[in-house]
């Protein structure tokens, strides 16, 4: 009698196994639904992505981001300019830099995280291309780092680097305002702030740099990218400024250091 009473009581189920059980179940149930729906919503954002948008959908994304400042027509308002003949390119270059929509008033727009996909980035620049048209997208030849980056360093010398400087690093303008630095820069966005000016940038049409010079100022921009600066550590590439300011506080502080440490071991 007391080995069956035994056996029963060992056969029987603590009430926290079943609490595991169905804790486990709803941890398995929820864990497959969230990946399948994961995995939905990934497709439909690949689909949504691929598929090309029109003009009409760029002219909801202006009415809902851009037209509080722009004005529906593009006619502008107290805090935001006309849009008639900036065409596609400016939009290009502010939209896909995260500069527009502008968060708030500043001297200058800042580049923050774009909001927008490329396929809307092109929607809103098609939508105002069709109201008011403008510079409009270069060929590809023009963006491709082939042209002659002798000519280019020369032309960006003497029309841009008293803003950019000579390599391309940005520099402080008056009352708040800067030229960015280019490091990073897209060859498209560069041609595009060549051609409608944006911030404080001039336009340079095709009487002040043509075609082919803008394609060698842009293989040179290129080049920058692409090559580490030959002499070492650029320290920002900002010029004798930071070169002698390092000179003088490592340089000289290193012998001023010496001189000390000898004198202290001669004593």
């Amino acid at each position: 009698m007391a080995r069956e009473k035994k056996r029963r009581s060992n056969g029987r189920r603590s009430p926290l196994a079943a609490a595991a059980l169905i804790g486990i179940g709803l941890l398995m149930t929820g864990g497959i639904y969230a990946g399948a729906s994961a995995a939905i919503a990934a497709t439909d954002d690949t689909s949504s992505s691929s598929s090309t948008l029109t003009v009409e959908d760029g002219k909801k994304l202006f009415q809902a981001n851009c037209a509080t400042c722009h004005g529906l027509n593009l006619q502008g308002s107290e805090a935001g300019p006309s849009l008639y003949g900036v065409g596609e390119l400016s939009v290009q270059f502010q939209v896909s830099t995260g500069r527009m929509p502008l968060q708030a008033q500043a001297p200058q727009a800042p580049q923050k995280p774009v909001q927008f996909t490329p396929a809307q980035v092109d929607a809103i620049g098609a939508y105002v291309q069709s109201v008011a048209p403008g510079p409009s997208y270069p060929s590809d030849e023009v963006l491709d780092g082939e042209g002659d980056v002798a000519n280019g360093a020369e032309l960006f010398r003497i029309n841009c680097a008293m803003c950019h400087n000579v390599a391309g690093a940005g520099g402080a303008l008056t009352e708040g305002k800067y030229a960015p630095n280019l490091r990073t820069t897209s060859p498209l966005n560069m041609y595009a702030a060549m051609v409608t000016g944006p911030q404080n940038m001039p336009v340079f049409n095709d009487l002040n740099l043509t075609l082919e010079d803008k394609r060698d100022v842009i293989s040179y921009l290129m080049f920058l990218q692409e090559n580490d600066s030959p002499g070492g550590y650029a320290l920002g590439s900002l010029g004798p400024v930071a070169e002698g300011l390092f000179i003088w506080i490592f340089g000289i502080g290193s012998l001023i250091a010496l001189t000390v440490w000898i004198t202290a071991k001669s004593n």
